[in-house]
Order: structure tokens, then sequence, then C-alpha cells
């Protein structure tokens, strides 16, 4: 097999000579640097993980102590409140290279009897007072969405960042902690007790794709094998709209296939062969070829909470079939964004890039709506008519059944009404 210099998924090296420098990268450390807390919430695959790595890197390489917290590797099955907040400590003593310093640490006040959260809070204050009284500490939180899955509530551990961050103007020594939090998540998602204040500080780092003017550090590896490479990245953007991961593998793909001694000999135009690969490589038979999965995780994204994924399903039909959605922020429209298939635009939602269109394409929005849907068939039929068929409707037991399915369940705005003409149907029908 030909190797090439792309990474198809994971983080890259800080040095990596294909990393993709963006405006987050710019904003992110401006923001850092000004002591402001920071999320970077995103879809998977977006480069979250390489930003962290490389501004990690320029910080630590301007002698800022650092250390990255990855929720994923604390674990979140078969795991107690206090070995939680004990991996938390882990990776702090870890990352500034004070773990045996930060276990006496802890050690000492679990003999005085503190909860974990008040241990955690008097080891950051000793971080800032004793190991490092002069220095400032970054402390990048990494997949932080790995706590959803938790059995048991966290809600005081950003209330305790919340409270660092308020703290800044009373106590000077909390302007040298800075946090940044990097997920696929909102802000919401992190204090779950609505009771509380929510999570609402800090500032959110936009993670947008590739653009023309970035993607330069790409061309390196297309360069030698066609007399035109800027024609082959720019028919690859077209297809990926810059989303990073599908960029990089079309950038390797392209590049395997210039390659090969057959291609060359072929007159055939950039944005023909790269059409021929995407169609081949990437949208037929999807499913087989996704590798490392990307597509996989949207379609689970989308489809994995039964009682909204036909919610989800009837807002992206709408947009797939170019009608204006308006960007509302609710919450089905925030799950569409986070699987990643839809961005915000000038106030609507639209489809990423046309390699999701095409494998998202409408007969794939239909099939899995039909499979949710326990009266498919009725309403197919009631649409077809234009929703003029009473025949069409629901009742008796049908209904019933069709009912108990929808209960506590979030659909379209079509099933509730074809759900509430056929009870309105069945009520008149029972009076006669």
């Amino acid at each position: 097999m030909i190797a090439t210099q792309y990474q198809i998924g994971g983080s890259l090296e800080h040095n990596d000579p294909h990393y993709v420098i963006r405006v987050a990268d710019t904003q992110l450390y401006e923001a850092l640097m000004s002591g402001e807390f920071c999320y970077i919430f995103n879809c998977r695959q977006m480069g979250k993980s390489s930003l962290l790595v490389r501004t990690l890197h320029r910080l630590r390489g301007e002698g800022y102590q650092c250390t990255v917290i990855d929720m994923s590797n604390i674990g979140s099955e078969n795991i107690t409140p206090i070995q939680w907040y004990k991996g938390i400590m882990y990776d702090l003593g870890l990352g500034l290279n004070w773990l045996s310093e930060i276990n006496t640490d802890v050690e000492k006040l679990e003999r005085e009897g503190l909860s974990t959260l008040k241990i955690l809070s008097q080891l950051i204050d000793d971080l800032l007072t004793v190991f490092f009284p002069n220095e400032r500490i970054f402390i990048f939180i990494d997949e932080v969405d790995s706590i959803l899955s938790l059995k048991f509530s966290i809600d005081d551990f950003f209330a305790l960042i919340r409270y660092y961050y308020n703290q800044r103007n009373i106590d000077e020594k909390y302007r040298r902690i800075t946090f940044a939090i990097f997920g696929v998540a909102t802000p919401s998602d992190l204090i779950s007790d609505r009771q509380r204040t929510p999570f609402n500080i800090g500032r959110a780092i936009e993670l947008e794709g590739f653009k023309w003017e970035e993607v330069q550090p790409l061309i390196q590896g297309i360069e030698g094998k066609t007399l035109d490479p800027e024609s082959f990245l720019r028919a690859i953007l077209d297809w990926t709209s810059g989303q990073p991961f599908l960029t990089q593998k079309l950038c390797d793909l392209v590049v395997k296939h210039l390659e090969k001694r057959e291609i060359l000999n072929r007159k055939i135009s950039a944005e023909l062969m790269v059409e021929e690969i995407v169609r081949s490589r990437l949208i037929q038979n999807w499913e087989s070829q996704d590798e490392p999965e990307h597509f996989r995780t949207i379609r689970d994204r989308l489809l994995g909470n039964q009682k909204n994924a036909g919610r989800l399903l009837s807002i992206y039909q709408q947009i797939w079939q170019d009608l204006e959605v308006i960007a509302d922020d609710s919450r089905d429209q925030t799950e569409l964004i986070l699987s990643g298939i839809i961005i915000k635009s000038e106030g609507y939602l639209k489809i990423r890039n046309k390699i999701y269109r095409e494998v998202f394409n409408l007969t794939w929005i239909e099939k899995q709506l039909h499979a949710l849907r326990p009266y498919s068939q009725s309403f197919e039929a009631w649409i077809d008519s234009q929703k003029l068929d009473p025949s069409r409707l629901l009742s008796g037991q049908a209904l019933i059944d069709a009912q108990n399915w929808a209960r506590g369940r979030s659909l379209s705005n079509l099933d509730y009404q074809f759900l509430a003409e056929s009870e309105e149907q069945d009520r008149l029908r029972v009076q006669q």
C-alpha cells in the first residue's frame, strides 16, 4: 500500500507539517493569554484535540505550566464519585510533574476528613500558592462529553470552575489559573441541576472548516504528483467544505490515485477525478468503507436516541429539501449541529458539505423514518394525498397503539398533525 503523509483521524502532533492553522488557533491562544476561560464545543473529528495539543505545546514552550485532564481516560462506567475526583487530581499532578507531592497533599487532606470536592479545591489553591506561587497555570479539559454518561452528578466540579472565574476580581491568585474545555457538548450540559446557576462563563471559540487561504500546508503532499496541485485541492474542498477529517482523508485518497501509473496516463480534470474518488471510495457502500469511522458516528448520533430521532430526521429532511430552517438554538437543532451534519450559516441551518448530502440523502432519510414509525404506511399515504384523504388516518386500536408509541417522544410537526387529525376523526366516528 502506498503511504502518504496525511493523518486520518486522531490528533496531530504539534509540529505536524499538515496541521492547518485556523482563526480559532489565534483566538484560543489570545483568549487564554488574556485570562479568559474558554470552551471549544463542536462535533467529532473537527480538530479539537489537535488544537488542544498545539496550543498546549505553544504555552509550554513559552514557559507556562499546563496540564490536560482527559475525561474519557478517567472513566464513566462502574466508577464512584471519589474515584472520579481522584482521577482529576491524578491528571493535575501528572501533567504538572508534581504527582508525588500532590499525592502527599491529598493523603494529608483525606486524614482531615474533607470531602473530595474540598480536597480538590484545596489542592488547586496549593498549586497556586505553594507549588507555583508566581506562575500561570493552564488546565485543558478534554472529552468533556464523557461526563454525560456518569451515573452521578458532578455539578459541583463545574461550579468550582465558575467559582475560580468569579473570584478573579477578589483574589488575584485566581487570575493565574485558566481553564479551556473541549468536547461534543453545550455549556448547559455541564451543570445538570436546573435549580443551580447555569455554566454561563467564559468565551466560546468557534471551530470552523478549513478555508482556502488556510489549507496551504495540505498542498505539500499533492505537489510533485501533478502539474496543478491547486486544482486538486480546490476540488477536494468543494466536496468537503473544509471538514478536517474528510479533507485529510480525501487528500490521502487523491495522492494514492495520482501515484498510480494508470491514473497518470489518463487525461482527466482534477474536478472529475476527485468526484470519481469521492463516489467510489466514500459515498458508494459507505457503511462498509467507513474506516476510520466517521459517517457511522454521525448516523448513530442522529438515530441513537429513539425518543427524538424522528424529530431530528424531520428537521434534517426539511434542510435537505432546501426549505428555509431558521436557526433558533433549540435542543433539537443543537443535537443536529453536534452530530456534525448541519452548520449555522447566516441565521439558517445548512448541510455542512456535499458528501454528507450524498451519503445521508433523501432515500436514506425516508428509510429511517419508515423504520421508526409504526404507522408509516398510513402516514405516507396521507402525505401522498396532500393530507386530504381521511381514509388514511388512524382509528381504533391502531390509533391507540400509535398514541402509546408517540408518548414521551419528540416527533415532527407532520406526525403531530397526523395523530391529531386521526384522533379528531376517531372521536367523531364514535359519536356517530
